[in-house]
């Protein structure tokens, strides 16, 4: 069934992430599409007119669907906006229908943050999805991201044995147990949701700017401490000495210019 979104939207280049940077076993990119599972149930999303298509469609998880393409990202009005940068206005026309996607479980976002930290992508993701198949729920083509529960009974020591380091599964276990409502985190304003975040062993400033970046879609978010976001700055605009303060360029669409920044240096470098 079609699920609208705001035109333009280019599905293949907002959705690349799930494919270029290796098998993510909880958004399986496959013949086209992505698989994943909401609420109970394993979807298939694809290209159409319009807006995307959603097989089985079930109404109570279109938002939740809609939520993971980045339906909440204002796209026309940062295109609008990004007209006057130099830089990036003519960066928005090349990327013309690339909508951001967001991470709908809290805390498949900071597992995510936590697996990423100080390795490469590709890492990342093998070391993901191994663990994803160890304590997720199989479905057909996907799995359901790991239930925090289920999380919170494994060990450090099973953790290690799918290749996270001793370190990282202390982080991951312990955020597991830890007392810290994760879903309440989308009702504070960014300065708080950053100080709960960093409160936590293995969560800091990089952390919980992408948290607030891809899973609460915060429009100022700018996480300055990214290793790839810095290079993509000084590609398209030189060196900069204060990446954080940089942001004040971006105003008040830190967020999404970010991730175009860092999607331009993948598909549109410049020169």
């Amino acid at each position: 069934m079609l699920v609208r979104l705001p035109p333009p939207y280019d599905f293949a280049l907002s959705t690349a992430r799930f494919d270029v940077y290796g098998l993510d076993r909880a958004s399986v990119w496959r013949e086209g599409g992505i698989h994943r599972v909401f609420g109970d149930r394993e979807v298939r999303i694809e290209s159409a007119d319009g807006g995307v298509d959603v097989t089985p469609h079930d109404p109570l998880l279109e938002g939740e669907v809609l939520h993971f393409l980045g339906l909440p990202f204002d796209l026309e009005g940062f295109a609008a906006w990004a007209v006057d940068d130099e830089v990036l206005g003519p960066l928005v026309v090349r990327l013309a229908g690339f909508r951001p996607p967001l991470q709908t479980n809290p805390f498949e976002a900071l597992v995510t943050s936590i697996t990423a930290q100080q390795v490469s992508l590709q890492s990342a993701a093998a070391i993901r999805s191994r663990f994803i198949e160890r304590y997720g729920v199989a479905y057909r083509h996907a799995h359901a991201f790991p239930a925090r529960e289920t999380v919170a009974d494994a060990t450090e020591a099973d953790l290690v044995a799918l290749g996270f380091s001793r370190r990282k599964a202390e982080y991951v276990v312990g955020l597991a147990r830890s007392d810290l409502d994760l879903e309440a985190l989308a009702t504070l304003p960014d300065e708080e949701v950053s100080a709960r975040l960093v409160a936590l062993r293995g969560l800091g400033e990089w952390s919980a700017d992408w948290f607030l970046a891809r899973c609460l879609a915060r429009p100022h978010a700018w996480p300055a401490g990214d290793l790839g976001l810095r290079k993509a700055v000084t590609a398209f605009y030189g060196d900069v000495r204060d990446v954080r303060a940089f942001a004040d360029r971006f105003h008040p669409y830190e967020n999404l210019s970010a991730h175009y920044l860092l999607t331009g240096l993948r598909v549109s470098p410049p020169a």
